[in-house]
């Protein structure tokens, strides 16, 4: 890695070179295609490592933290909706990851674990477990987050073409 040498003269004695709004708006852009690629290559990566996506590994980390989590709170712990949440534990149930069980007065009201396999696999899977991106916004402080979630809104607000349903689905599952 190469370093930058600065002149000698102190920084409070150079005025800051403005920057063009273009080239604010370009960067910006930059910046949301690498946290995009970024968390689309961790997606790849943990796929690569042990046969699940990011999603649904985050998911088996929630039901090792919590066995016999309802679907509607796993849900919630994912920030996804609750249809998202069945259709991946149903490719986890048929990779024979995580078991569903009825159980208690409310037969409607399903429980869910995880295998042994699903334990094991877990032993070995890459962290941090509820995924790169919601990994490095927790590690932000709450002011930079805020600041964050008003600028996305606004954002948002004057976006002519949006996908509201998009919310609530992981960026690694297609």
């Amino acid at each position: 890695m190469s370093m930058v040498q600065h002149p000698a003269t102190p920084p409070e004695a150079e005025a800051p070179t403005p920057v063009s709004r273009e080239q604010t708006l370009r960067t910006v852009v930059q910046y949301l295609r690498v946290i995009f690629r970024s968390i689309q290559e961790h997606s790849r990566w943990v796929e690569k490592q042990c046969g699940v996506s990011a999603a649904q590994l985050w998911a088996m980390w929630e039901l090792f933290a919590e066995p016999g989590l309802p679907v509607s709170r796993l849900s919630r712990a994912l920030s996804v909706h609750q249809s998202t949440a069945s259709n991946m534990l149903d490719k986890l149930e048929k990779k024979g990851l995580v078991r569903r069980e009825r159980s208690g007065p409310d037969q409607r009201v399903v429980r869910l674990f995880l295998t042994p396999e699903g334990v094991s696999l877990l032993a070995q899977a890459p962290r941090p477990a509820q995924g790169a991106l919601t990994d490095a916004l927790q590690q932000l402080p709450d002011q930079t987050t805020r600041d964050l979630e008003a600028g996305l809104a606004a954002l948002l607000a004057v976006m002519r073409v949006k996908d509201e349903k998009a919310a609530m689905h992981p960026l690694s599952e297609p």
